[in-house]
């Protein structure tokens, strides 16, 4: 086994038994991995230099085929749907397919780390057999830049990413030839089975979910910024949580405030820092007057576009074009962004905005919650699953995820919840619930919430414009929802007047209603009374 690179760690691959493999290229740097990729046949080069990828029939995430490994290290594992077990005795077997998988072949090794906070960052490993992979964890975790530290890196977790290797469900013990398989005994990740690279990025995400919260950090599935003018406080921070498809990078990247990150945080006793060091964002029709600093990595070298259509002949891309998948995204470092903290980390929020995307169509497009609504709602989680965020979603799809992420949260989720419902006490937090799906009737009749009118709603909130002024309760819902909001159509603020049929409206709210309640009948055991009653009702509109 040869090793090539500038930072050769001293710390080899033999904690995961690898012996045989061909050349091991260690954190090699962006330009070098895009030269491999393009060389192997991995990827393209497009026009203005991003490295075009493609996933195969993985266009999304497999949250069906993710498993953790059950052992006397996981008593505390919320395990269900989200958390499947999984035996050690499968585990190795899958552990030695895959070192004689390798045998032969080159691996690509990423060193790095997960959160800014140096007091509760993780040492990651990243290992890939794909040289596209390697720079997609370059971008999306925080690159170590000093030679010495990398050649004496000694990871806490690693993530071996054997993409091209099936597995037999029958021999194995998975449900298809994908697999995401957790250890936290060993501290270590093993993937296959699919190439879509948003399982690198996940898996880790899940592995701090797992540690922040016994440490007292609330880990969180949400962007962050903070406004402009603040010096060195950094103390007008916002928080959106969000699925996938729910508007967590967009609204986030202002240009008039400071990005933070765009997925992943945490939230300590001082404030919040990014656990990535990039961003990861849906590019699908994709434009430079609507979203123009994302559009930008779009065409900047060292980014990694995945599924994105590209001419063959004059490398141009078109964003519009969906026909690999309607999941299409830009992986690209943070140093690419010019409203940006590199730092990663700052004061405590001052405004947090629940992000649903309701293709029921129902839902006011801004209303502000009570502490009650506020924990309510993020144990609720309502949105839809926009198309090709997952495997197999064409369609939006009304989900509940819990806290805005429950396929990646290993504790239950009371853990979280009463974290946050502690932080928004102390540090005195308003709570905002935005819809960005759908308005004027469901998915299907009506049509996307303008994009236009949610900026302008947002900036209103975080500036204070909604403070104090003049609401409307929402009978259904339950909900405080503003008047006026200076930019937007007042009608648009009471979604039942958008529908063309009002009797069409309430079956709908009160079928909505009804879901929530059903949902959160797993929840009321663990919830005060006053949280409880915080729910959607049936009232008579």
């Amino acid at each position: 086994m040869q090793n090539d690179g500038p930072f050769v760690s001293s710390v080899g691959l033999e904690r995961l038994g690898i012996s045989d493999a061909r050349t091991v290229y260690w954190n090699l740097s962006p330009a070098r991995l895009v030269e491999q990729a393009v060389q192997r046949g991995e990827a393209v080069l497009a026009a203005d230099g991003p490295l075009v990828c493609t996933t195969g029939p993985h266009t999304g995430r497999s949250p069906n085929d993710k498993f953790v490994l059950r052992d006397g290290a996981t008593d505390d594992i919320w395990w269900g749907d989200v958390n499947r077990p999984f035996d050690r005795e499968k585990l190795d077997g899958l552990l030695a397919k895959a070192r004689e998988h390798v045998k032969g072949r080159d691996l690509f090794v990423f060193d790095g780390y997960a959160g800014a906070d140096p007091r509760y960052r993780l040492k990651v490993r990243v290992i890939t057999e794909n040289a596209w992979h390697s720079l997609f964890a370059q971008n999306m975790f925080i690159r170590e830049e000093d030679p010495e530290v990398l050649r004496s890196f000694e990871p806490t977790f690693l993530v071996w990413n054997v993409a091209s290797l099936q597995a037999d469900p029958a021999q194995d013990g998975t449900r298809t030839g994908t697999f995401i398989l957790l250890d936290l005994a060993q501290r270590m990740v093993l993937i296959g089975g699919t190439q879509y690279a948003g399982e690198i990025k996940k898996s880790i995400f899940s592995v701090m979910n797992y540690y922040l919260p016994k440490q007292g950090v609330l880990s969180m599935h949400c962007s962050a910024n903070y406004g402009k003018g603040q010096g060195e406080s950094k103390d007008d921070v916002a928080l959106f949580f969000g699925l996938s498809g729910t508007g967590k990078t967009t609204l986030s990247a202002d240009p008039n405030r400071t990005l933070i990150g765009d997925d992943e945080h945490g939230w300590t006793d001082d404030g919040v820092f990014n656990v990535e060091g990039g961003c990861y964002a849906k590019v699908i029709r994709l434009s430079a007057e609507g979203e123009p600093e994302i559009y930008q990595t779009t065409r900047t070298f060292g980014t990694v576009l995945e599924n994105v259509v590209c001419d063959p002949q004059t490398r141009c891309l078109d964003l519009d074009d969906e026909r690999l998948t309607e999941n299409t995204r830009s992986s690209y470092p943070l140093t690419q962004l010019h409203h940006v903290d590199l730092g990663g980390m700052a004061g405590h929020p001052k405004n947090i905005v629940f992000l649903t995307c309701d293709a029921y169509g129902v839902l006011p497009p801004i209303s502000r919650l009570t502490e009650d609504q506020a924990m309510y709602h993020f144990l609720s989680g309502y949105t839809a699953k926009v198309a090709g965020t997952e495997k197999g979603v064409t369609e939006p799809k009304v989900t509940f995820s819990t806290c805005f992420g429950s396929p990646f949260l290993p504790l239950h989720p009371s853990v979280y919840a009463r974290l946050l419902g502690e932080k928004m006490e102390k540090h005195n937090a308003k709570v905002w619930l935005l819809n960005t799906g759908w308005t004027g009737g469901p998915y299907g009749t009506g049509q996307r919430m303008k994009l236009a009118h949610t900026r302008r709603m947002v900036t209103a909130a975080l500036a204070g414009e909604l403070d104090d002024v003049e609401t409307w309760t929402d009978p259904i819902f339950g909900l405080q929802v503003p008047v006026h909001v200076e930019g937007v159509p007042d009608q648009v603020l009471r979604p039942r007047e958008t529908w063309k049929n009002p009797a069409d409206y309430d079956a709908k709210a009160t079928q909505l209603a009804d879901m929530f309640a059903e949902n959160f009948k797993k929840y009321e055991s663990g919830v005060e009374e006053s949280v409880k009653a915080a729910g959607p009702g049936r009232v008579k509109v």
